[in-house]
This record gives structure tokens, sequence and C-alpha cells, in this order.
């Protein structure tokens, strides 16, 4: 399951590894266990959790993987800053959006998507083939579709802008999939364009502002494109949070 989907429509069924994971790094982000503290040791946590030490041990190596904990010899496993944390790991951004949203989390993320995304669709204007340009107009127009659901309109936006990181050919660019995946997730869980067909329209519209000034190859006019695509789903999610709507 995606994270966009998780984040949409709730965690799926886990295995034991995962479950242990899913448990302390949710209590980690959330600030339950707070940073410089020391994780109760092995026999503690496998009878909490019901598993083996083997298991616990492989969850532990998950987590320090993700940089949330690091294994101190003499001391115990301690938790890590949250500056350490390691936010393009799709877990991590997932229990940072669950943990709750503010004005400066929603900003920082759509300032990283700034830094990256307007140059991915620059590289496009230079790169991109006419197949390149029919494929992106095709995922654009799909975004109009009166039928969507929440998450199936996601989904096609999500597909739309790691599109826009294949075209550029830059294979980095795909190393942010978990801000644009956690991004859209929190746009589309709170206000959700699918509920209305002229918002369908206008989502469907503004992506395609962004494949015309590719197919021009009309770099500024790309880059002014795709900037206007990501302040206007942050600006979507800040007013449903200004105005303290049900399930924000």
């Amino acid at each position: 399951m995606s994270l966009l989907q998780k984040a949409i429509d709730g965690p799926a069924t886990r295995t034991s590894h995962a479950h242990v994971v899913s448990e302390i790094g949710r209590e980690i982000v959330s600030g339950c266990m707070r940073a410089g503290s020391i994780l109760p040791g092995d026999k503690e946590l496998s009878a909490r959790f019901g598993v083996s030490r083997t298991v616990l041990r492989e969850a532990m190596k998950t987590l320090a993987a993700k940089s949330l904990i690091e294994p101190k010899a003499r001391v115990g496993t301690r938790v890590l800053e949250p500056v350490r944390w390691n936010l393009l790991d799709a877990d991590v951004l997932r229990w940072r959006v669950e943990a709750g949203l503010d004005d400066d989390f929603i900003r920082d993320l759509a300032t990283m998507r700034l830094a990256f995304e307007p140059a991915a669709v620059a590289l496009a204007t230079e790169r991109a083939t006419p197949e390149d340009i029919a494929r992106l107009r095709e995922i654009a127009e799909r975004l109009g579709d009166p039928g969507h659901s929440p998450i199936s309109i996601a989904n096609v936006d999500l597909e739309f802008h790691l599109a826009i990181a294949d075209v550029s050919k830059n294979p980095f660019m795909r190393s942010i999939t978990s801000l644009i995946e956690a991004a859209l997730a929190i746009s589309f869980k709170l206000s959700s364009p699918a509920s209305d067909a002229a918002s369908l329209a206008e989502c469907s519209a503004n992506h395609l502002a962004i494949v015309d000034a590719i197919e021009a190859r009309d770099e500024a006019a790309a880059r002014a494109a795709m900037a206007y695509v990501i302040d206007f789903g942050a600006g979507r999610v800040k007013k449903v949070l200004d105005l303290g709507e049900p399930g924000s």
C-alpha cells in the first residue's frame, strides 16, 4: 500500500516486524518517546509486542536505518533528535503527517517541492520527446475525470508529478517521491477536488498549463506553472487548517 493510500484510507494489515516498527516509530515521531531517552530493554519490548527477540532486533535495525534511534554500547538504544530523522523516508514522513499538521510543516514541505519540481520541469522543457509530452497530456486530462474518488485523483496527480521527474531525465529527481506523495496525501485528504466537477476541471487545467509550457519549450512558463500548482495545493491545505474544519 502506498503512502497516499495509507494516509487517505488508513493502514493495511501488517506483519509482526512492521507492527513493531510502526508503533515505535509513531511514538518517537509524535513525541511520546522523547529525543535522548533510552528505549526499554529487549525483554520488555518483546513482551509488549508479543514478538521474538529476532523480530525485535530486525525492527530495531529498520528504525535505526530511518535515523530514529541509535544503539549505544553499555547505554542502550537512544531516541534521536528530530533533526536527525530521515524525512525522505516514506514511513517517517507519514508518521510526521499523522502526528499533526501546522503552518510551518506545510510551508517547509512546499518549500522542498519548490526547490526540486520547477527544476525538474525546466529540464523537461529541454529533454521531453513528443511521446513524453503526449504521455503528460494524457495524464493531465485524466485529472478532470468527474468519476474520481479522493484516492484515484491523488494517484493520478502523483503519476503526473513522477512522470515529470522521469521526463527530466535526471534520476535524482525521483529521490523526492515521498515528499510529493506526502504533500498530495495531505492535500487530497483534507480538501479533495473529487467532490466538485469544477474543481476537477481546474486541477486538470492547471496541470495542462505545465504540459503546454513544456511543449512550447518555455522554461520560465513551465517553472511558473509548476510553482502555481504546488502553491495552490499548499494554500488549500492551509485554508482548511485555518478554518479548523473537521478531519483537519
